[in-house]
């Protein structure tokens, strides 16, 4: 019997990241579940369908002790993770530009404690269990926000730092674990219909399920042992290249 995968979600409460915790659950893996809320109703029920195939796990990924207490309580089960997925992220402010007020205060916790450091200090801390595994995959969930050459944007601003950022550290942990077999792959999802603005985006074009689909399917692609590019770059849920 093929060894089963296990994958570790952040961000999982709902959205994409819960989307993708279904989605991996249904083709095979162990899924280890970042849960930001106190509780999720959907989660526990998720559980409750896949038993010990489905591991809760409370993760705020800006504080660091936190972290350290989920990579403890993994380490306690397994030595290896196959897929991390970083989808954790928050939106910040979308309106105000350089000629309004700014809350740098609120902007910091955006760019350094979630959405930039936050999924660096994930990745650092199992970065381990994935180079002890067989996939040896980081999927960092990315946006076009994050792109400088599309942006048109005049606002933004902590999220599109951010995710721009987050690029950036997607590419310096490719330079430094494709050498013993590692893989990086950071993507924009699409307009999704999520809940990031505190309220559900209906403009959205694709649901959290679709974009789901689209990226596990570009997983399942970059394993396939036919896979022969090596190049790191920005790719949305169709596989189409966006630029830097």
């Amino acid at each position: 019997m093929e060894p089963i995968r296990e994958a570790f979600v952040t961000g999982a409460d709902r959205g994409v990241g819960f989307a993708l915790v279904k989605g991996l659950l249904a083709k095979g893996y162990k899924v280890w579940a970042g849960q930001f809320a106190e509780s999720n109703v959907d989660l526990q029920e998720l559980q409750g369908e896949h038993g010990e195939w489905h591991r809760l796990l409370r993760l705020d990924i800006s504080n660091a002790e936190n972290v350290r207490q989920a990579i403890e309580a993994i380490s306690a089960e397994t030595d290896r993770i196959d897929l991390l997925i970083n989808n954790g992220a928050i939106l910040g402010d979308i309106a105000s530009t350089v000629q309004n007020e700014l809350d740098f205060e609120k902007m910091e916790t955006v760019y350094r404690g979630v959405n930039t450091l936050g999924a660096l200090r994930m990745s650092s801390g199992l970065i381990d269990f994935i180079l002890n595994s067989t996939d040896k995959l980081i999927m960092n969930i990315s946006s076009e926000a994050g792109s400088i050459g599309a942006s048109n944007r005049a606002s933004w601003y902590a999220y599109c730092m951010s995710k721009a950022a987050l690029n950036m550290r997607s590419k310096l942990i490719h330079n430094q674990i494709s050498p013993q077999g590692g893989k990086v792959l950071f993507v924009h999802p699409g307009h999704v219909q999520t809940w990031m603005q505190r309220k559900l985006d209906a403009s959205g074009v694709l649901t959290p399920g679709q974009s789901a689909e689209h990226i596990l399917r570009l997983v399942e692609q970059r394993l396939s042992p036919e896979w022969t590019d090596s190049a790191l770059s920005l790719i949305d849920n169709n596989g189409d290249t966006l630029p830097w």
